[in-house]
């Protein structure tokens, strides 16, 4: 919770990226890398003026991120959206530190990646194969154990 993600924020704005030239033979990362934002602080210029003020700024921020990351995971059991509440935690948290933008980036990519997977036909088809097996193999053991003990309602209701 110090200044430091100010000054990592520099320094990978220093690096020069190579610059996506947009015929076509730039890679996938050369896209990516032009459209995300650039690391550091999103404080606002008044506030990162002051080094007391940033500081304080900043425990702020980690203190309200902090509950509602503690929120989504008492969400997690609990009825509610866990991982949403958490993934808001920590974007809170990548306001201002440059870790916390590097686990959204990431967690990003990630689902992303998972997103177009799931799109594929093959896979989507296996899924379908896979569970139609399971639905029939539970259908199976259903009948398995109505033939042997029937139906047995919870209740006792005399006609």
């Amino acid at each position: 919770m110090n200044a430091e993600s100010d000054e990592r924020g520099e320094a990978v704005a220093a690096t020069d990226p190579k610059p996506a030239t947009g015929d076509g033979t730039g890679d996938v990362v050369d896209v990516v890398a032009a459209e995300e934002p650039e690391l550091g602080s999103k404080a606002p210029h008044f506030i990162k003026r002051s080094k007391p003020l940033h500081v304080s700024w900043q425990v702020g921020v980690f203190i309200v991120g902090l509950a509602v990351v503690a929120g989504g995971i008492v969400m997690l059991p609990l009825p509610g959206p866990g991982w949403l509440v958490i993934f808001g935690g920590i974007a809170i948290w990548a306001t201002e530190f440059v870790w916390a933008q590097l686990v959204l980036r990431w967690t990003k990519r990630k689902v992303t990646e998972a997103a177009q997977r799931a799109l594929d036909p093959k896979v989507r088809r296996r899924n379908i194969i896979l569970t139609t097996i399971g639905l029939v193999i539970v259908a199976v053991l259903v009948g398995i154990y109505v033939w042997k003990f029937g139906i047995v309602m919870p209740w006792k209701i005399k006609e």
